[in-house]
């Protein structure tokens, strides 16, 4: 999305992809270890089960906290990223104000999690939703992992377009 914004070097994508997604994979099994149900230790949480939704992983069907569907659950990542892209891109933006940048951000993503927790648990971003599904896959529970698609569609799509209707409405996407 900030790439489609102007405000990202496509030629650097790839090593931010993958160094964030390598982050949320470490991320996915360090709370795992700390959860205690790797094997390796004996301190953690007495409470915590593997199970198919551990790990707050994303999902919809049977995965969604609330049971909602595949549609439901397409539709809320790609508006609410296509939101967050937006409101990121526009609180960024020279004209804006660096103070209430970080506010907006950080209450707009507060207000995007109260909204689509219920739904898919909240996605907004590939590599949050890869690490907690390849963790609990290598585990022995593959059901995240088969839903993944959906957490790398929807959030490169709502992005994309978020980026788009800003760059439509500030007339070239720059940030002068």
């Amino acid at each position: 999305g900030l790439a489609v914004g102007g405000r990202f070097s496509f030629a650097d994508l790839p090593m931010y992809v993958i160094a964030q997604t390598l982050g949320a994979i470490v991320a996915a099994f360090l709370i795992l270890y700390v959860a205690g149900d790797m094997g390796l230790h004996k301190e953690g949480q007495a409470t915590f089960e593997l199970a198919a939704n551990s790990l707050a992983v994303n999902g919809y069907g049977e995965l969604s906290p609330q049971g909602y569907g595949m549609v439901a659950g397409l539709v809320t990542e790609i508006v609410m990223t296509m939101m967050f892209l937006f409101i990121i891109l526009g609180v960024t933006d020279k004209r804006g104000t660096a103070v209430a940048g970080g506010l907006a951000i950080g209450l707009a993503l507060t207000l995007i999690h109260l909204i689509s927790i219920p739904v898919t648990n909240t996605s907004v971003n590939p590599a949050r939703s890869t690490g907690p599904a390849l963790a609990l896959a290598l585990s022995g529970e593959g059901k995240a992992l088969a839903q993944l698609w959906l957490f790398w569609v929807a959030p490169i799509a709502g992005a994309v377009i978020g980026a788009l209707i800003y760059r439509s409405i500030r007339g070239d996407g720059s940030s002068d």
